[in-house]
């Protein structure tokens, strides 16, 4: 028994330690072997419930966070020095939906090239990464978006992804009549910027 104590304390001050979810396997090579991880969890998870912070999953990742009761409570508001481009805003939108998806899936959806840059952005906030090589001739590569960005719109997988309404609360999609079919039709996102519209 104390030395499921003793694996417990070690999980939990791994979890409070890192500074991003941790998935199953990192927190494996920690612990001893045969190890009941998902047992401790869900101890480790039983324990916070109802505290100021929770032990939640995210996608297969675990994390501690702030209880969602008292978030507003704590938010902190200031001004962002370096805001998302529309462009990227809706690319975003489009991985979260469509995921996993080329970049050519991309442009037909928004109508308009993705400037490389676009990608880049989403890649340096944590955002989006290189999915899977498709399977077809050229073997395109797929985007898909990451545990940080669940983390980011406190979300536990991509079943609980927000509607359109929520989205364009957040900040995430503006507010724009051409958005409003998110996320089905091809025409989606038509109006962007000058430089980026497809020669047809």
């Amino acid at each position: 028994m104390a030395d499921k104590d003793q694996d417990i304390r070690l999980l939990e001050a791994m979890l409070f330690a890192s500074a991003e979810p941790l998935s199953m396997a990192a927190m494996r090579e920690r612990l001893p072997e045969n190890t009941d991880l998902g047992g401790m969890l869900m101890e480790l998870q039983k324990r916070y419930a109802g505290r100021g912070v929770n032990l939640v999953e995210m996608d297969g990742s675990w994390a501690f966070r702030t209880a969602a009761d008292l978030s507003d409570a704590l938010a902190v508001h200031k001004e962002v020095q370096r805001k998302l481009s529309r462009a990227a805003m809706e690319t975003l939108a489009i991985v979260a939906y469509h995921q996993p998806v080329t970049r050519a899936e991309i442009e037909n959806i928004r109508g308009v090239a993705t400037h490389k840059g676009t990608l880049d952005a989403l890649m340096e906030v944590g955002w989006v990464k290189p999915g899977k090589r498709r399977e077809t001739p050229g073997r395109p590569l797929t985007w898909v978006t990451t545990t940080a960005f669940l983390d980011q719109f406190g979300l536990e997988s991509m079943n609980d992804l927000p509607g359109l309404d929520e989205l364009k609360a957040s900040g995430l999609l503006d507010r724009r009549p051409a958005v409003e079919t998110l996320p089905g039709t091809a025409d989606l996102f038509e109006e962007t910027e000058e430089e980026e519209t497809l020669a047809v």
